[in-house]
C-alpha cells in the first residue's frame, strides 16, 4: 500500500489523539470506581444501620421504662391507699396489723421497682449518647463524601472537556487522511489494544518496542517515502518521521 508521507504523519497524529482518548476513558472509569468513594459509601451505610439499630433499641427501652413507671405508680397508689386506711384507724387490730405488714412489703417492692427504673434510665442515657455519637459520625462522613464527590465531579468534567476537544480534533483530522490507509489503521487498532500505528524510533518499533533486525532496517531505508510499512512482529503501521 502507498500513502503520502504527509498522510502517514497525519495518521501518527491521529494515533496520538486516540491514545489520549483511551487514557481519558481509563481515568473516567477509575474515578467512577474510586476506592475512597466506595469506602465512604460503605462506612455511611454501616453508620446508618448502627444508628437505626440504636434508635430502635432506645425506643424499646423507653417502652420498657413506661411499663416500669406504671408498675411503680401502681405500687405508690397502693401504698397511699393503705397509709390513709392505717391513719384512719378503720378496721380491727388484726386488719390494721395486716395493712402495716403489707406496707412493708409494698415499700420493698417499690424500692426494687425504682431500682429497675433507674437502671432502665441509665440504659436510655447510654443509648442516647451512642445515638449522638453516631449522628456526629454520620454528619462527618456525609461532609467528607460530599467533598470527595465534588472533587471527582470536577475531575470528570475536566476529563469530559478534554475528551470532547480530542474528539473534535479527531473529526477534523480523519478526513485529511487517505481512506484506504485510515481503514487499515482502524482495522489494526481494533485488534491491537487501540494502537494501530507507531513511530519508528531508531531501529525499534514504537508499538511493540522490539528492535528490527538489520535486514528489515535495510528494507525500510530502500522504501520510498510513500510506501506504507508494517512491523513484522506486531503488524502495526510503522511510520518513519523525518
Amino acid at each position: 500500500m502507498k500513502a503520502s508521507h504527509l498522510d502517514q504523519e497525519r495518521l501518527l497524529a491521529l494515533q496520538q489523539i486516540d491514545i489520549d482518548l483511551l487514557k481519558i476513558a481509563h481515568k473516567i472509569k477509575k474515578f467512577s470506581l474510586n476506592s475512597n468513594l466506595e469506602s465512604l459509601n460503605r462506612s455511611l451505610i454501616d453508620i446508618k444501620n448502627l444508628l437505626i439499630a440504636a434508635e430502635t433499641e432506645k425506643s424499646d427501652i423507653q417502652h420498657e421504662l413506661s411499663r416500669s413507671e406504671i408498675d411503680v405508680e401502681q405500687v405508690v397508689s397502693r401504698i397511699e391507699k393503705d397509709e390513709k386506711r392505717l391513719a384512719s384507724g378503720t378496721g380491727t387490730p388484726k386488719e390494721l396489723e395486716q395493712i402495716q405488714h403489707e406496707l412493708g412489703t409494698l415499700a420493698k417492692r417499690r424500692s426494687e421497682l425504682e431500682e429497675v427504673e433507674l437502671e432502665i434510665m441509665v440504659r436510655i442515657d447510654d443509648a442516647s449518647k451512642r445515638i449522638t455519637d453516631l449522628r456526629k459520625q454520620l454528619t462527618s462522613l456525609e461532609v467528607e463524601l460530599t467533598k470527595v464527590q465534588s472533587e471527582l465531579e470536577i475531575e470528570v468534567r475536566n476529563l469530559e472537556s478534554a475528551k470532547q476537544s480530542s474528539l473534535t480534533a479527531r473529526e477534523a483530522l480523519t478526513p485529511q487522511i487517505e481512506k484506504e490507509l485510515l481503514t487499515l489503521y482502524e482495522k489494526i487498532r481494533g485488534s491491537s489494544d487501540g494502537l494501530g500505528a507507531a513511530q519508528l524510533v531508531g531501529d525499534s518499533c514504537g508499538g511493540c518496542h522490539l528492535k528490527l533486525n538489520a535486514a528489515e532496517m535495510e528494507k525500510i531505508k530502500s522504501l520510498s517515502d510513500d510506501e506504507v510499512f508494517r512491523c513484522e512482529e506486531c503488524r502495526r503501521i510503522l511510520i518513519r518521521v523525518k
